[in-house]
């Protein structure tokens, strides 16, 4: 198995600091706590195991939902990536990452990552709309439902 593998675990055989981290990361998310001193005092964990594992343990919805990877390639001028992602937000897309590179022969290859877990809307419609805008080459889906 290499380095970044994703497994889902049964609670019942994790560890129960894998438990306890994931309980102080609620505390901190639902406002509870506001202090991750005070949060980890509550559960029962040193500060320093704490910020070994948060980074790593997640809910299984926080890694769900549909995420989709989308790339373009616009026109090498203002306001095309502005109007780019004013069509995402209309649709209601979480945006998640956006990577534009250095453009070249007038065009900016972009890709864009957003999550449209709570959004009802089919990426193709979104990928129509998005293929309107003046100044947008072209429009792929690179990953995603």
């Amino acid at each position: 198995m290499n380095n970044g593998s994703r497994l889902i675990v049964d609670t019942e055989v994790l560890p129960e600091i894998f438990l306890k981290v994931k309980q102080i990361k609620d505390m901190l998310s639902d406002g509870s706590e506001t202090s991750t001193s005070e949060a980890c005092k509550k559960a029962g964990v040193s500060r320093s195991a704490y910020y070994k594992y948060k980074d790593h343990i997640f809910d299984f919805d926080e890694t769900s939902g549909n995420i989709v990877t989308l790339h373009a390639v616009l026109s090498d001028r203002a306001g095309i990536l502005s109007m780019f992602m004013s069509v995402l937000y209309d649709f209601g897309a979480n945006i998640l990452t956006v990577n534009q590179n250095i453009p070249t022969g007038a065009r900016a290859p972009v890709s864009v990552s957003f999550r449209t877990k709570d959004c009802e809307f089919s990426v193709s419609d979104l990928i129509d709309k998005l293929k309107q805008i003046d100044g947008v080459k072209s429009v792929h889906r690179v990953l995603g439902e």
